[in-house]
């Protein structure tokens, strides 16, 4: 044992088995029975090619000097562990951690050592036997991705059992850390061992008198709440602990505040932790409040909890900020609807630190099939490039996993100090000013209420709930995804349909709520991701289907895959926030170098590509995906209405170029329905979010990702660095009675001035006219420029809609900084498919240091793209502006200068820059100047 009383079971020799043994390879941990088997060389890359169509842990050789715990920070599902061939435990929950006292069966173990065992059992199968028991329920089918049935009786990541972005592997392993831990029963200064574990913190921070579950705002100068809340083991009693809180930065300490008394572990195979709470008050002017980046500074303090035993003194870290965060939900009171032209309904919207402000951001879905091998550095990119593009809100989506904290032991609040998990999430969220909006794990689907399954949910939840306070970045607790919409159907169109509501209601209504708001009073908890909204907030009554029609309610979502109805604001919903929306589209040709095996593969519609596309979903493990034309269809309409057909000689180029076709059609229709969205800030529906789906990507297939799994961006992940800016300029354009109107939008919290500019382009690149007006925009809300009818009211004299395009920009002053916003998505008459393109004679020169300039020598290159080289990613940058560029229009004169900068990949080595370009002309001519590898 090492001598500060922590072994962790990674230093052990682990060997895996199936059950007739038959196959022994050497196991490793934290780790999944697939990666285990691919390091052995019993199987290949699990994502490579179609390997998208279950084991045993083995050998300790420890004794018990006092009192010694099994910890296991996640097992991946469903085990049974025994230790010297005594049963320790059956887990079935891969949300929970597990601390277990196995003292009693060290102290009769064989002196020359004793095996520690896991046989893990099929999730799938336990769940198809838990659901055809005598007295389980039977549901209604909900729609199934691969494996059918089995999901809702699975505590599991759900997605793990197949979506319609990723694979269906179903993993089994011991995928975060786990230790043995020994405590001393002395508890003396001197001794080597930690007196005490604390498996849990919760520091919970939150304004004087207010309650979070009613809903109502908090009185922003009321001193700060710190309520403090430890989870102790402790091997004998102690019967006046003590806890002193310190913030060294700013000098400030806390009294020796009173925890009471602390009972030993009493021999239970299974330890809970007893929970033992201090608050502490602090002046409101004394810390500066953590705010998202893009509304101040995201300002962290260290907190540092003094736990004093009278015998010993353990100390410990965390890092803590300073902010309250509101999910508004109440009706808009009448003054409100009167003054502001407000639709009557509910509100549905953030508020930080008492400040309304619109979230900008995207939707996060697991970051590989395998949690046990997501690292650090992959995390870091995709968190670092949701900033970077200006959002300030990931949703982590309730299908997924519950994010970790970090993989820092200086920051991880457990004694003795000791790694928890593989990868950080909310701790770089914390550090980088981006809430996350957070969900309990539940996605799609009805789920089966019964006692056992209850006690499980309960503790999984309290124990990531009270993880989750100490980070300011935690905006709410949801109860699930995309539920209360299924539920409604199926309330009204089942003859028994009231059943499963009130099924609905016991869990997400009434347990979600109460255990949630037992363990925080700083993080608002609403019953669904996508919801109608509430009657009543304390007791939480959900409204359903109970509305007045003409009034707006909750918030929303939209996916129209019909490609004709892309732009058609008539079809873009009006709701108060909007938490998905998205079009799918393929990854990169560099992407699919890393999984495709032979050249016949590199094709748009071949057998492997097309299994990669799993929308809509097949309902079982049919394979290729039966429905997958579907999907390939809609992307392939989508290209040919609105982009040039791609069609070369050469068929890697054709299908480079298809790929990159359908990711400048997914960011064009983003573009419009973003600019759709924040437009209603200042109007009747105060729309206050729009959270595109999605973010990052489990795999290299067809997805609604803006970055590729390799960390790679899309065209999408571009656009949204021009759509997040604080201040917009967009052309709302309705063919039918040919309307055009410009609008300037802004989401600062005060008011901006500025200066707009539209332009009227050829194809050549002639300019042909050109307009300035100066404008002033108020707090989140808009300036209409422009407003225009028909057609020789709107283009240029003289010039057909197939000719020309429109330029926008507007400067504004933003808080003393002068910013600039390009429209990257440009207006154009008729779609680019019908537009009389020019040969742009793209030119590339490069001045050093990753530095370089693109021209265009003939006509406009519309959607010109700079490239990585296979197996990097980096963003290039706007040497002008200093902000990401790329997809844009390159017109003859007016060249672009940028800057590559490269980033230390988390996927692959870094390479030298290969100075590429494509534009949608040069699709059909000049696209053959990149070589494809393969």
């Amino acid at each position: 044992m090492a001598t500060n009383g922590v072994f962790s079971l990674s230093d052990l020799q682990w060997s895996l088995s199936n059950a007739n043994g038959s196959i022994v390879v050497p196991g490793s941990l934290p780790s999944q029975v697939h990666l285990d088997l691919k390091r052995a060389g019993v199987i290949t890359e699990p994502l490579l090619g179609i390997n998208d169509i279950s084991p045993f842990f083995e050998s300790i050789q420890e004794s018990p000097p006092d009192t010694t715990l099994l910890i296991f920070y996640g097992i991946d599902t469903i085990a049974n562990i025994t230790l010297a061939d005594e049963p320790v435990a059956w887990v079935s929950n891969q949300f929970q951690q597990y601390v277990f006292d196995i003292s009693p069966i060290l102290s009769s173990a064989p002196s020359s050592g004793a095996n520690l065992t896991l046989a893990f059992e099929s999730a799938h199968l336990y769940g198809l036997n838990a659901s055809t028991q005598p007295n389980a329920e039977t549901f209604p089918e909900t729609g199934d991705f691969e494996y059918p049935l089995s999901r809702p009786w699975v505590r599991k990541i759900q997605s793990d059992f197949g979506w319609d972005w990723g694979p269906a592997f179903v993993p089994a392993g011991v995928h975060k850390p786990a230790y043995f831990i020994t405590l001393s029963s002395s508890g003396g200064a001197e001794d080597s061992l930690p007196p005490i574990l604390v498996s849990e913190t919760s520091v919970d921070i939150f304004k004087e008198g207010s309650e979070v579950v009613t809903g109502e705002p908090a009185n922003e100068t009321a001193p700060w709440v710190m309520n403090v809340t430890l989870g102790l083991h402790s091997p004998v009693e102690v019967g006046n602990a003590t806890l002193t809180l310190s913030i060294p930065e700013l000098n400030l300490t806390s009294d020796a505040l009173p925890l009471g008394f602390i009972p030993a572990i009493c021999n239970e195979t299974l330890s809970t932790p007893v929970f033992l709470s201090v608050q502490w008050s602090i002046d409101d002017s004394v810390p500066a409040r953590w705010w998202p980046h893009n509304l101040g500074s995201p300002k962290l303090y260290n907190l540092t909890l003094g736990l004093d035993l009278g015998t010993s003194a353990p100390t410990f870290q965390t890092t803590v900020g300073f902010r309250t965060i509101r999910l508004a939900q109440t009706r808009y009171p009448d003054e409100e609807i009167t003054t502001r032209g407000i639709t009557p309904g509910d509100q549905w919207h953030f508020e930080i630190n008492g400040h309304a402000f619109y979230a900008l951001g995207t939707n996060i879905i697991p970051f590989d099939p395998f949690y046990a091998r997501v690292t650090d550095e992959q995390v870091r990119w995709v968190i670092e490039s949701a900033v970077q593009s200006g959002q300030n809100m990931l949703r982590v989506w309730g299908g997924g996993a519950y994010q970790p904290s970090s993989t820092s032991a200086a920051i991880t609040p457990v004694f003795p100090p000791h790694v928890t998990d593989t990868y950080s999430f909310y701790s770089v969220c914390d550090e980088l000013g981006i809430l996350a909006w957070s969900e309990f794990i539940f996605s799609d689907d009805l789920y089966p209420i019964n006692d056992y399954l209850l006690a499980s949910i309960e503790t999984e939840v309290r124990q990531n709930v009270r993880r989750g306070n100490k980070h300011p970045s935690v905006a709410q607790w949801a109860g699930g995804n995309e539920i209360e919409g299924i539920v409604s159907v199926v309330n009204v169109s089942l003859p028994n349909g009231t059943h499963y509501l009130d099924e609905y209601v016991t869990l997400f209504q009434d347990f979600l709520h109460d255990v949630a708001y037992s363990e925080t009073n700083s993080v608002p908890y609403t019953d669904c991701s996508t919801t109608h909204g509430v009657l009543s907030l304390d007791p939480l009554v959900v409204r359903f289907n109970n509305g007045t029609a003409g009034e707006i309610y909750g918030n929303g979502e939209r996916y129209n895959y019909d490609a004709s109805q892309a732009f058609n604001l008539n079809t873009f919903p009006v709701t108060r926030f909007m938490n998905e929306f998205g079009f799918h589209s393929m990854p990169s040709f560099y992407s699919w170098e890393e999984v495709l095996e032979s050249p016949d593969d590199f094709s748009f519609n071949s057998t492997v590509v097309s299994s990669r596309d799993h929308h809509p979903p097949a309902g079982g493990l049919a394979f290729p995906n039966p429905n997958a034309p579907v999907g390939q269809a809609q992307m392939t309409s989508a290209v040919e209405l609105w982009l040039p057909t791609p069609n070369t000689t050469d068929s890697n180029q054709t299908f480079a170029q298809w790929t990159y076709s359908t990711q400048v059609f997914q960011a064009m229709t983003m573009d419009a329905q973003i600019a759709w969205y924040r437009r209603g800030a200042g109007l009747g529906e105060n729309n206050l979010g729009a959270l595109v789906w999605q973010l990052n990507d489990i795999w290299q297939g067809v997805s609604w990702s803006s970055i590729e799994y390799d960390g790679r961006w899309k065209v999408l992940q571009y656009t949204l660095s021009g759509m997040f800016q604080p201040v917009i300029i967009n052309a709302f354009w309705t063919p039918d009675n040919e309307t055009i109107q410009l609008m300037v939008t802004s989401d600062r919290l005060e008011e901006v001035t500025g200066v707009a500019q539209w332009t009227w382009f050829d194809w050549s690149g002639a300019v042909l006219n050109s307009t300035t007006r100066d404008v002033v925009v108020p707090a989140l809300n808009n300036s209409v420029i422009f407003n225009a009818q028909g057609l020789e009211n709107i283009l240029p004299a003289g010039s057909q809609t197939s000719d020309v395009w429109l330029h926008m920009n507007v400067t504004a002053d933003v808080n003393g900084t002068m910013i600039t916003n390009e429209h990257i998505v440009k207006f154009t008459p008729v779609s680019l498919a019908d537009a009389t393109l020019i040969d742009p004679e793209i030119q590339m020169t490069s001045s050093g240091n990753m530095t370089f300039t693109v021209s265009a020598r003939g006509g406009v290159a519309a959607w010109t793209w700079l490239e990585h080289p296979f197996g990097t990613v980096g963003v290039f940058v706007d040497s002008a502006t200093g902000l990401p560029l790329n997809a844009f229009y390159l017109v003859p004169g007016v060249d672009r200068t940028g800057k590559r900068h490269a980033h230390t990949c988390p996927f692959g080595a870094e390479e030298p820059l290969f100075r590429e370009f494509r534009n949608l002309e040069s699709q059909i001519v000049h696209l053959g100047r990149i070589t494809p590898r393969k």
